[in-house]
């Protein structure tokens, strides 16, 4: 793929390198020639080291967090806004003149020099939907760069166990962007993808102009009629492929759903030639189903057949901690690893969990105190309503790595909503104390779902659970 001008010829610093969004752009930006080193809180404190381990294998200069990496006016510091004035690279870097770039103006960079940019927006599913958009370029040997939030389970490998990016040789990039900061607007995709437009980081009327000003400025948008928002946005479209399940006006379309607990079929159909494609998913779920007509009038919009990408989707195995199921123990628990952490993510999981027999516990860790602190009504309204009266919902306190946040308030205000709107909750400060909570309580049947964001050490808690329930 062509390299984005200038972007290579002068050393790189990734402040937050092992990020979900850091990350991917790393492996990227190296895979295209650049010199790349960085620093991570969480080497500092010891956690994940072997995700840390493999970047020192791939060639990447890890530094401790104290600003000792930043040593040359030439270097450019990648750090997201969030990233404090104070933290010691960007003091060194502002004593040093050394550019800034935030990781969305870097990537939308990236991914403007890309001859075809595939760009996925939305409140939810973005990250599944690069994936399968990937994976579909992929099989039709399109060789794309991808760049993804979240480990891309068809491309983990022994040499890259943290397959969140591809860089391919093709034309194509296809990446996940985001509105929360209204970087969205830096993007000039050929396909925009919009899968809905719901309530997450700023207003609707912001999103509105944002999304609109998205799909307005590719050459062909892919657009899901079922979500009202979205459908109101597809006129300002130049040309567009429309999805949806419950639509009758929407071009691909599907019908004979059959939603089992670890996967999904249904006939798709393509209502401009009238063809018809049996689709099978190795994922569960209606939103998964919406995840995948999306992917597959992106890929249309991008030359590839709906037969191709439907075909292609039979073998897409899902992303890391997407309803992952970490597996069921010789005691007849199954426990499930899930990014679950606002309420639309939240909800899709536990309506897929609720659509087949069994109890839930369901435990979550917040993913800080601010993001509790806004949405923790809405969440625990999602608890109380989605779950029954067998089902529980235990919560730990919110995660913390550090940082000048207000700490007064947290996850015992959400178990008090939860119970006030009739739910079961328990409130248990301690993550490892909520491990063995659960061990305890946990039978036969039950299904265990880990949801939280921001920590990629809930992941092997999942793990511990599996090992240890009802023993």
């Amino acid at each position: 793929m062509t390299n984005a001008p200038a972007l290579t010829d002068h050393p790189w610093f990734f402040c937050g390198i092992g990020g979900s969004g850091m990350l991917p752009l790393a492996l990227i930006l190296k895979g295209q020639g650049a010199q790349v080193a960085g620093s991570d809180r969480s080497r500092d404190q010891g956690r994940t080291p072997e995700k840390f381990a493999w970047l020192e294998s791939l060639g990447f200069e890890l530094f401790p967090q104290d600003g000792s990496g930043m040593t040359s006016a030439d270097q450019t510091l990648v750090a997201s806004a969030a990233v404090e004035d104070t933290v010691p690279e960007v003091v060194r870097a502002k004593d040093l003149s050394c550019a800034r770039m935030s990781r969305a103006e870097l990537l939308a960079t990236l991914f403007n020099a890309a001859p075809f940019g595939i760009a996925i927006g939305g409140t939810s599913g973005k990250s599944t939907v690069t994936g399968m958009i990937g994976w579909i370029m992929t099989q039709a040997g399109r060789d794309p760069t991808i760049m993804n939030g979240a480990v891309m389970k068809n491309f983990v490998a022994p040499d890259a166990p943290f397959a969140s990016a591809r860089v391919g040789k093709g034309d194509v990039f296809v990446s996940e962007v985001d509105e929360s900061d209204g970087s969205i607007a830096l993007y000039r995709p050929r396909v925009a993808v919009l899968g809905n437009v719901s309530l997450d980081h700023k207003s609707l009327e912001e999103l509105r102009q944002l999304f609109g000003d998205f799909v307005a400025r590719a050459d062909v948008a892919a657009v899901n009629l079922d979500d009202a928002e979205t459908a109101a946005l597809a006129a300002r479209a130049r040309a567009q492929v429309t999805f949806g399940i419950t639509s009758p006006d929407a071009q691909i379309g599907a019908v004979d759903v059959v939603e089992n607990p670890t996967t999904l079929t249904a006939t798709v159909l393509d209502r401009r030639d009238g063809s018809s494609h049996a689709l099978a998913l190795k994922v569960p779920g209606r939103h998964n189903l919406y995840n995948a007509l999306a992917a597959i009038a992106a890929a249309n919009a991008a030359g590839v057949s709906v037969a191709e990408a439907v075909a292609a989707l039979g073998s897409f195995a899902g992303l890391a901690r997407r309803f992952d199921i970490v597996g069921t123990n010789d005691a007849g628990v199954t426990v499930i690893d899930d990014f679950g952490h606002n309420p639309d993510k939240v909800s899709a999981t536990l309506a897929t969990l609720k659509a087949h027999p069994g109890r839930v516990i369901a435990f979550f860790q917040p993913h800080g105190y601010g993001p509790l602190r806004q949405m923790g009504e809405e969440l625990a309204e999602v608890f109380a309503r989605k779950l029954g009266p067998d089902d529980v919902t235990i919560l730990c306190d919110p995660v913390y790595f550090g940082g000048t946040v207000d700490r007064s308030e947290g996850s015992e205000r959400i178990v008090r909503l939860i119970e006030e709107a009739g739910g079961r909750a328990e409130y248990i400060p301690s993550r490892e104390d909520c491990g063995r909570r659960i061990a305890e309580i946990a039978k036969a049947g039950d299904r265990v779902v880990v949801m939280g964001a921001r920590d990629d050490t809930l992941t092997a808690f999942a793990a511990g659970i599996l090992s240890h329930a009802a023993e």
